[in-house]
């Protein structure tokens, strides 16, 4: 079934909106942890934020859905599995990144960087917001929990760089559900992520010595 061009349409000019409501929705978030001395209304202006944000995210999927080709609930949610999780879990809006780079790129007559670099790119960039979630979120979880390692915002950032990278120290882990829960994302967010940033380089390098390799040395 060809789609709605209702649903082109929308998905077009609503990416990038909804990519500055996710940065609102981060910057909200981020505030209400870190800035733990700030007055109580000031705290509710953040939550007051994260949840309009969240109920930006909502309309935006249940637009989605209307407009979809298969309007059947359980069979859109199955396969639009990544959106669903995003929905459900809005820290993981980094994720979809790549459809606002995509948004942005039909804007413009050709991709300004090469696909080797928007994938180093989109990866960059996803790493850094989703890096900056999770640290914040285990943060969140785990300063006030008995026998936590996870104390200051520091020692939160340490163990994203430690996890997202696949090095895993061991000096400061997450000792709660949501923070162990948090970690595997993050350790299977790092692990695509490395794998995507790897395997573009490897697949230029290979094409750069191909090319070498056709090219014949000039006749004498």
């Amino acid at each position: 079934m060809a789609a709605d061009p209702r649903l082109t349409r929308w998905e077009d000019r609503s990416e990038l909106p909804l990519f500055v409501v996710a940065l609102c929705f981060l910057t909200a978030y981020a505030v209400h942890v870190l800035a733990r001395g700030m007055p109580a209304a000031g705290h509710d202006a953040c939550l007051a934020v994260v949840y309009s944000a969240w109920a930006v995210f909502l309309a935006d999927y249940l637009v989605r859905w209307r407009l979809g080709p298969d309007r059947r609930l359980v069979r859109y949610v199955r396969h639009h599995v990544l959106d669903t999780v995003v929905l459900i879990l809005p820290l993981l809006r980094p994720l979809r990144f790549v459809s606002t780079y995509q948004a942005v790129q039909q804007r413009r007559a050709a991709p300004r960087l090469s696909l080797y670099g928007r994938v180093i790119a989109y990866t960059g960039i996803t790493a850094v917001l989703l890096g900056f979630a999770a640290s914040l979120a285990v943060y969140q979880a785990e300063r006030g929990a008995p026998d936590a390692t996870i104390r200051t915002y520091g020692d939160s950032v340490w163990w994203m760089c430690s996890t997202i990278t696949t090095v895993g120290y061991g000096d400061v882990t997450p000792v709660t559900p949501l923070g162990r829960t948090v970690a595997v994302g993050l350790m299977i967010g790092g692990v695509a992520l490395l794998g995507a940033v790897t395997g573009s380089f490897s697949s230029w390098l290979l094409q750069v010595f191909a090319r070498e390799g056709d090219e014949k040395p000039p006749a004498r």
